[in-house]
């Protein structure tokens, strides 16, 4: 039975077979490994890591296709569909309850389009986190996330703070059903930092005041946002060897963290 997509939740199911074999390849799935899998829809990408004896978590916001999967499912043991919406769910009890904590885990998801950021935010931001996120999101959204300095975004610094961000597949829109209206990529997230709630927000906070006006100087953003005067904000430019004329999107992660140390030393 055909399932009839839902415009409201962001719906276009993955179909294509080639692309779901290099999701797991990227993904690296071997049998036994623990995985969670957000937004399974027709299950499709579920179907194949049962075929791999993953232990699976799919957790689905659809009702229908919740019963859908269950049904399917339902003699798979080594099969869990949940409902829920990914942003609202306690995912770190969720992962403290299972084994997934203690044995790790990896995170598949092939997330709406539209609520790609605060999805991602909150899976880095987990405190057990995964071995790898292998994540489907639009191509112009992958290749934000991957940027390099000179073209960095507020979406990119938050993605790279926390993990190394390879774009490793793009995908044609052809792949899904409904046919989209943008193409897709896949992109491959390893986390190399722990979430710290204290020290994260105070560099967020530096980060967001920098890229508060993308058009104007990092300089100018820094003062007029957090109130301090242009010429002490250029003196730490100079003691971290950065032009005064610098615009937020060329720095690195390094230089952030740099200018983030030496900002706490001196204004905080």
């Amino acid at each position: 039975m055909q399932v009839k997509a839902k415009k409201s939740l962001g719906q276009n199911f993955l179909q294509d077979e080639g692309v779901i074999a290099e999701i797991l390849r990227i993904a690296e799935v071997e049998p036994g490994e623990a995985v969670l899998e957000i937004g399974p829809g027709t299950g499709a990408l579920t179907e194949a890591l049962c075929a791999r004896e993953a232990e699976l978590i799919a957790i689905e916001l659809d009702h229908e296709l919740v019963l859908r999967l269950q049904k399917h499912f339902v003699d798979s043991k080594n099969v869990s569909i949940l409902e829920g919406n990914i942003l609202d769910m306690h995912l770190a009890s969720l992962i403290d309850e299972s084994s997934f904590s203690e044995k790790g885990y990896k995170i598949i998801a092939n997330i709406p389009y539209y609520i790609t950021a605060p999805i991602i935010r909150t899976l880095l931001s987990l405190p057990v986190q995964p071995k790898s996120l292998t994540l489907m999101v639009q191509d112009e959204v992958a290749k934000r996330l991957a940027a390099p300095p000179g073209s960095m975004s507020l979406l990119s610094v938050m993605a790279q703070y926390y993990a190394d961000v390879e774009k490793r597949l793009f995908v044609p829109k052809e792949a899904f059903l409904p046919v989209p209206k943008v193409e897709s990529a896949v992109i491959h997230i390893c986390p190399k930092r722990s979430y710290d709630k204290e020290a994260d927000r105070k560099f967020f906070r530096l980060v967001r005041a920098g890229f508060s006006a993308r058009r104007k100087t990092l300089a100018n953003n820094l003062s007029s946002s957090l109130q301090v005067p242009r010429t002490e904000v250029e003196e730490l430019f100079e003691i971290l060897g950065l032009r005064k004329d610098i615009r937020a999107q060329a720095l690195s992660i390094a230089d952030w963290e740099k200018l983030e140390a030496l900002w706490q030393e001196r204004f905080s």
